[in-house]
């Protein structure tokens, strides 16, 4: 039997309130609840990106960050994460970092994100091997490549919360160092 994922639930000050099933959770009305992005770069300073399963509830075939996730209760958010990228990317070595904190709420289809939300980087020099049933397509791009493609979606291929997390992350002097 699979075991139902909870996601954590908090308040404002990200004090844990409860929990509720993932499948539960993303509605027009999203309780606030815990999760994370993360920004993966190779060695040549390439960001990888992710195109959303078109199974996905929330943002289906909208391209964004590298990974993202929910902990689970009790779970460290690196702990998280690591989890993600086996499970999404088939991904078991990399550097995380926590860059940022963020916060975000946002609606599509009738489905809100509403994310307390911290913003982590890292490196690795491994190749993704994608699971199809979360990822639909993946490719690697310069940084600055990016931010130029982020700036002129007009056409919302990039999800919101990918975008103003990249914009924070070009303002921060440590983020530009991992970069090169």
């Amino acid at each position: 039997m699979v075991e139902e994922e909870l996601v954590v639930l908090v308040d404002e000050a990200d004090r844990e309130i409860g929990t509720m099933p993932k499948a539960l959770v993303h509605q027009k009305e999203t309780p606030l609840h815990r999760a994370f992005s993360f920004f993966l770069l190779n060695p040549r300073g390439e960001l990888l990106l992710q195109q959303r399963s078109s199974r996905k509830k929330t943002w289906p075939l909208v391209w964004s960050n590298s990974c993202c996730g929910h902990p689970r209760p009790g779970e460290q958010t690196e702990d998280a994460i690591r989890r993600r990228l086996k499970a999404e990317l088939g991904m078991a070595d990399a550097e995380i970092k926590m860059s940022l904190p963020y916060r975000y709420s946002f609606s599509k289809d009738g489905v809100t994100e509403n994310e307390i939300c911290p913003v982590f980087a890292g490196l690795s020099s491994e190749e993704p091997k994608p699971d199809p049933e979360e990822v639909e397509a993946v490719r690697w791009v310069k940084w600055e490549d990016f931010l130029r493609e982020i700036a002129d979606d007009v056409a919302e291929k990039f999800s919101p919360w990918c975008k103003e997390e990249a914009r924070l992350l070009a303002e921060s002097p440590e983020f530009r160092r991992l970069v090169g």
